[in-house]
């Protein structure tokens, strides 16, 4: 007993009671005509899609620069990479692989630009960042008008210029990550592996140097800059390997959803990848691979399971009403308890 109330602690009851729901949603799947297989292959397809982008704000939260609210301005990188890659007819891996260099240099200038101004906002970095990531959004809205791109598959058919809505990559890099996998379409190997070598350098990096100089900035600045940590450079160091890891993230994200997503796509990217690491037991100074592991399963399953067990229950298709409400309640429930485990109990 003690060691079930000493496990449950170590979780935090949020977790466990989350869990507790998400299994039961499995439990109840067989019941209400829904495939077991197929329900735990679509999250876990779900969470190869998104985990990249929920492990993109680690740096940013060791740093004490706080939750990344401009994360869109990361995925707006990985948008003009993915775009160039299309422009330029890259096919398969090589498309992918192109599409994620491509995307790294415009990563590197936003995050930097980025960083600079977070440095001059200390303490008020979440407010601004959501301005930031907001507003980046509205710029590139009118970039993606005037940007010369002539692929014939991006491009709107009347007028002949600007990028269309969305974008497939059916002819390009769609599952490019998975196709060399058995059984690709139900467990998505690539993207997971793919994952797991980017938290293995996360973690790595985490016990460097530069990793615990980054840890001492967001745990205790005074003492950081006590022992010659310059904190602005530490600071922008975490900015810029947000952002980049943020293009990455939607990169891997597209090749599996099929569809290059313009416009105003990237407004809806931050809030469900924050809730997701909250949920997972981060706070707004600490995160780790477990807390994105964890965070991402709940919060993809729930997301998953809930609108198709109650659609079955009812006999009524409201996936997309109950998809956004189950989302937003889960988002708003996470940021509620954006102190960590302790404030989750």
């Amino acid at each position: 007993m003690e060691k079930i109330k000493s496990y449950i602690e170590t979780m935090g009851w949020p977790r466990v009671i989350i869990a507790l729901f998400l299994l039961s949603m499995y439990v109840v799947a067989p019941f209400v005509g829904l495939n077991l297989g197929t329900s735990i292959s679509d999250t876990l397809i779900r969470f190869g899609m998104n985990a990249i982008l929920v492990l993109s704000l680690m740096p940013m939260i060791y740093s004490g620069t706080g939750l990344n609210f401009g994360l869109p301005l990361g995925v707006e990188a990985g948008l003009i990479g993915a775009v160039i890659s299309v422009e330029m007819g890259l096919t398969g891996v090589l498309g992918f692989w192109g599409a994620i260099i491509m995307a790294i240099p415009f990563a590197v200038i936003f995050g930097w630009g980025y960083s600079q101004i977070l440095n001059r906002v200390k303490g008020g970095e979440m407010m601004i960042a959501t301005y930031v990531g907001f507003s980046s959004v509205a710029i590139m809205c009118i970039m993606w008008l005037i940007l010369p791109f002539k692929s014939q598959d991006m491009i709107w058919a009347y007028g002949g210029s600007g990028l269309r809505t969305t974008i497939s990559i059916e002819n390009y890099w769609q599952g490019a990550l998975n196709k060399i996998f058995p059984m690709a379409d139900k467990i998505p190997f690539g993207e997971i592996i793919f994952f797991g070598f980017l938290a293995f350098l996360m973690w790595g990096f985490f016990k460097t140097k530069s990793g615990l100089a980054m840890k001492a900035v967001g745990a205790n600045p005074k003492f950081a800059l006590a022992t010659g940590v310059n904190i602005d450079k530490v600071r922008t160091k975490s900015v810029i390997m947000s952002t980049m890891l943020a293009a990455v993230g939607i990169i891997v994200y597209q090749q599996s959803f099929g569809f290059i997503q313009l416009y105003l796509a990237p407004f809806y990217m931050a809030f469900p990848a924050i809730a997701a690491i909250l949920i997972g037991g981060a706070s707004v100074n600490k995160a780790t691979v477990i807390n994105v592991m964890i965070g991402t399963f709940l919060f993809q399953g729930i997301l998953t399971m809930t609108p198709s067990v109650i659609n079955n229950l009812v006999k009524t298709d409201m996936s997309e009403t109950l998809r956004i409400i189950i989302s937003n309640g889960m988002i708003l429930y996470a940021l509620t308890r954006k102190g960590g485990k302790k404030n989750g109990k």
